[in-house]
C-alpha cells in the first residue's frame, strides 16, 4: 500500500517538474534566452544531479565496463535527445507549456499506433 503510494507520488513529481521545466523554458525565451542555452544549462543542471547519483548508486560494485559500441551508443542517444530537446523547447515557443505536456502524454497512444501500423502488435 505505502509502496503504491510512492510510486504514484513519484509519478506526479516527475509530471509537475516537466511542466514546470516547459514554464521555466517559455520565460526564459521570453526574456530573450537563447534556446540552444536553455538546453546547455539544462544538460549541465541533468549532469550534475545524474553523475553523483549514479556514483552513489555503483559505490559498491566495479561499474560496468564500457566498450566502444556502448560508448557509440550512448553518443548517438545523447545527440537525437539534444535534438529533439531543441525541436520541443523551438514548438514550445511557438506554443504554450500546456501543449507540450499534453503532448508528452500521447505518447503510448502514438507508440501503440505505429505497433500497429508496423505489424508489431495485432489486434484480436
Amino acid at each position: 500500500m505505502i509502496e503504491g503510494a510512492r510510486v504514484i507520488a513519484a509519478m506526479v513529481g516527475i509530471q509537475f517538474l516537466d511542466v514546470g521545466g516547459d514554464t521555466l523554458m517559455k520565460s526564459a525565451t521570453k526574456d530573450g534566452m537563447s534556446i540552444f542555452i536553455f538546453t546547455v544549462y539544462s544538460n549541465l543542471f541533468a549532469l550534475c544531479f545524474l553523475l553523483p547519483s549514479s556514483l552513489f548508486y555503483h559505490r559498491k560494485r566495479a561499474p560496468p565496463p564500457i566498450s566502444t559500441s556502448i560508448f557509440c551508443r550512448i553518443f548517438l542517444l545523447s545527440c537525437i535527445q539534444t535534438s529533439v530537446q531543441i525541436l520541443m523547447n523551438t514548438g514550445i515557443g511557438y506554443s504554450s507549456p500546456t501543449l507540450a505536456s499534453t503532448m508528452v502524454d500521447l505518447v503510448p497512444a502514438f507508440t501503440f499506433i505505429l505497433a500497429l501500423i508496423s505489424s508489431i502488435l495485432m489486434m484480436r
